[in-house]
């Protein structure tokens, strides 16, 4: 059973999608940045200096004047700017991988578009089906 295991550790798909799994860590630390920190702030700023990721509703019923404050004390909160900064993470990292997936898929249209070698031709004198590389027709016994 270890050496069955071991057997499909070493399976290219497997090295594949571990290696997959660490490079869409790395995108998906690297979206976040650069939604909080690049994307996020301008528009924060375009609508009167709010920062998404401070935004909450307190359920506690106390006034806490920062999400740190509320958190800290363990009060009961609605993180809704962090969860508008999570949903643009998301689509950012969902429209790359909808561009990636457009380019394989056209690569791969185009490799099937191309035409195969042919690997077979038609006997002249009995008009059947034989290998490109024979050299004479198994049915008519002609040589080609």
């Amino acid at each position: 059973m270890l050496k069955e295991f071991g057997d499909f550790i070493k399976k290219g798909n497997v090295i594949d999608l571990a290696v997959a799994v660490i490079i869409g860590g790395a995108f998906g630390a690297i979206v976040k940045s650069l939604v909080s920190d690049v994307i996020m702030p301008p528009i924060g700023v375009l609508l009167g200096g709010v920062d998404f990721a401070s935004l909450f509703i307190d359920l506690s019923g106390e006034n806490y004047a920062t999400l740190a404050a509320a958190q800290e004390a363990g009060a009961a909160t609605i993180n809704y700017g962090l969860f508008i900064n999570t949903i643009i993470n998301f689509l950012i990292v969902a429209f790359v991988i909808f561009l990636v997936i457009r380019q394989i898929n056209k690569v791969k249209k185009e490799e099937e578009a191309a035409p195969a070698e042919p690997t077979t031709k038609e006997c002249p004198y009995c008009i059947t089906e034989i290998a490109i590389k024979a050299t004479r027709c198994p049915n008519c016994t002609s040589e080609l």
